[in-house]
């Protein structure tokens, strides 16, 4: 069975539930000490395509993006474009060779073959589709893209063999190595390297799809951007960007704006966010893999995971936007702030220079899969409401007592399914006493640290969860099916006793969601 693993700094511990190890479900989360690597394995099942119910009615309310599949062009009287340094000739019609500029001004396809110093244009008003056929070809452009979709109805571009396209330019309209006014989509069984150290890599102003081949794209800007929409089906995606790696920036219609992650294996590293989406993100299935130097995946409406396997293995914040859905999939998330954050991005400041952060109808649901959080900020915040009614869920919070694992200007229910939340007492918030699901909050005895055996026992002794520490801690809050309200669970720390608790009742020195500080001080930081 094919396995994709995804490695993180720090981020999940092994974890038992009534004595059932998770990691002997079919995707295994294993956690060493704090300090080592930590891999998860996803299965070639847990990368198929996966469309929840919030998923799909995310994706119906948007508009649908334009693809070109390969029964829509053929290579039936397709042009040959001999490519050769400054120069290029083609053997028929559709084509014009002028100094270093090749424009192909019908509808049709066209094979390139060789190198080429220059640029290529794709200019026609002819309403059939372009197709493109790298097929070793190396296309290189000092001023501008090396590839320019100026004007067509549908392009195609299909890899065969190894192909590169590069731009060292600075041009302001066609402002990428591979830049398309119009919906373009990637396909084909080669690969392609593109390069563009100023601007982005691949820009369509319409929408951007990657149906397959093997991408590598490096660029001074945004990686992929589709300003109507950005997909992923299939294929194998490699993005270092000095911007975004994967965008999708259509502020204008509601309906657009949109990246949508349905296969293939995605490696991103960005110096902005390693997703980001005017509207929404939807991943749905495939292996994604992203390190960003400010927020994981951000966008301003909806995200919701599926399906698939998603590593955040650095950022600012992991997850952002105002609602956020976790139905189905692996996630895993390491962040140097909040690890999950649902929010509209408003506060309120106070006459004293405060903050006061009021709920917004920010949303964090969670139905289904399996979500691990490792954050030196919140693990997961909700500048509204969280409900968690499935899934498996693991927090390790901040290690310091300034957040909590979790955070809500609302309510935090949880009905059914399986959050652990590990941290420090001060922020500690335990879920609502209206949750249909046991739960127990416990302030231990002292602070403990990284590398030790916690175990919740009920009343009887029997191990209701058993996990490892992966820094310093002093907060347990656990709710699962196998607690009951009202009964008396113990905690141990490497089998000694560090606190007893009555499931229900909110540890001493904790708060509840949308509360102020412990003691009735200060709002939250």
């Amino acid at each position: 069975m094919k396995r994709n693993h995804f490695t993180l700094t720090a981020a999940v511990s092994t974890f038992l539930i009534g004595g059932v190890l998770l990691a002997g479900c079919s995707t295994a989360v294993e956690t060493p000490a704090v300090t080592s690597s930590v891999t998860a394995e996803i299965s070639e099942a847990n990368v198929d395509l996966n469309l929840g119910p919030v998923a799909t009615e995310v994706l119906a309310a948007n508009a649908n993006s334009t693809t070109t599949n390969d029964d829509e062009w053929t290579l039936d009287g397709a042009v040959s474009i001999a490519l050769d340094g400054s120069t290029a000739t083609a053997d028929g019609d559709g084509v014009s060779v002028s100094g270093s500029t090749i424009t192909i001004s019908a509808a049709g396809t066209y094979i390139l073959s060789g190198q080429f110093d220059g640029q290529v244009v794709v200019d026609t008003d002819d309403e059939a589709v372009v197709a493109l056929v790298l097929d070793g070809a190396e296309i290189s452009s000092s001023t501008s893209a090396a590839i320019a979709v100026a004007n067509a109805e549908d392009v195609v571009v299909s890899l065969s063999g190894t192909n590169t396209l590069s731009s060292t330019g600075d041009d302001a309209d066609y402002n990428a190595a591979l830049f398309s006014d119009a919906d373009l989509t990637i396909s084909g069984d080669g690969s392609l390297t593109v390069s563009s150290s100023v601007n982005d890599g691949i820009t369509s102003h319409d929408d951007l799809v990657i149906l397959s081949g093997d991408i590598t794209v490096t660029a001074g800007d945004d990686g992929l951007r589709g300003k109507d929409s950005l997909t992923i089906e299939g294929g194998t995606v490699t993005v270092d960007a000095g911007g975004d790696a994967l965008k999708s920036d259509n502020d204008e219609d509601e309906t657009r704006g949109y990246v949508y992650i349905a296969g293939g294996t995605v490696a991103l590293t960005a110096a902005d966010d390693g997703v980001q989406a005017q509207t929404d993100i939807v991943i749905a299935g495939g292996s994604t893999t992203l390190a960003a130097e400010d927020d994981g995946l951000k966008s301003e409406v909806n995200i919701v995971v599926s399906g698939g396997g998603t590593a955040v293995t650095d950022s600012y914040e992991g997850i952002e936007s105002y609602y956020i859905t976790i139905e189905g999939g692996v996630l895993a998330v390491n962040a140097s702030d909040d690890g999950i954050n649902a929010t509209s991005g408003t506060s309120t400041t106070t006459d004293i220079g405060g903050i006061v952060e009021a709920d917004d109808g920010a949303m964090v649901s969670i139905t289904g899969g399996e979500t691990t959080v490792n954050s030196a900020g919140d693990g997961i915040d909700s500048n509204g409401s969280m409900l968690v009614t499935g899934g498996m869920t693991t927090v390790f919070g901040s290690s310091e007592d300034r957040e909590g694992a979790l955070d809500a200007n609302g309510t935090i229910v949880v009905d059914s399914g399986t959050v652990l939340a590990v941290g420090m007492t001060f922020m500690a918030t335990s879920p609502e006493t209206s949750s249909a699901q046991g739960w127990v909050s416990a302030s231990l005895e002292q602070a403990y640290g990284a590398d030790q055996t916690v175990q919740v026992l009920d009343s009887s002794g029997t191990v209701v969860a058993e996990f490892t520490s992966v820094k310093s801690f002093q907060s347990v809050v656990l709710s699962d099916a196998a607690i009951t309200n009202g009964e008396t669970y113990t905690v141990t720390v490497d089998g000694d006793t560090a606190g007893t608790v009555t499931a229900g009742v909110a540890a001493a020195g904790s708060e509840s969601a949308g509360g102020g500080a412990p003691g009735g001080g200060a709002p939250r930081p």
